[in-house]
């Protein structure tokens, strides 16, 4: 059954929103809107004049570029240790191959 949502409110930029948001997950949009509050804060600034569209887009680009590369360093991290894996995998098959000669 699906959770009841209730009605949060957050503050970014000095505009305040009601979110309808299941009680559950109220703690991570209240760190969701905190973390978008701060980028967009970053965005305006920088001294530009741009209007509060304007800068809800350039921060929403900046998170995107953030999880991109976060995501793309993950993945590479996860290449690095298959890698490793398959180098250590090779090593125990050498030494197992060399201590099975010294049986024989």
């Amino acid at each position: 059954m699906a959770e009841e949502a209730d009605t949060v409110n957050i503050s970014i930029l000095g505009r305040d929103y009601q979110i309808s948001c299941p009680p559950s997950e109220e703690e991570a949009l209240r760190k969701s809107a905190k973390y978008l509050d701060k980028q967009m804060s970053k965005v305006k600034s920088r001294g530009t004049t741009l209007g509060y569209e304007k800068v809800a887009v350039m921060a929403a680009l900046n998170i995107c570029h953030e999880l991109l590369q976060q995501s793309q360093d993950a993945e590479n991290s996860d290449s690095s240790f298959v890698d490793k894996i398959q180098t250590l995998q090779e090593k125990v098959e050498v030494a197992l191959q060399n201590s099975r000669q010294i049986e024989i």
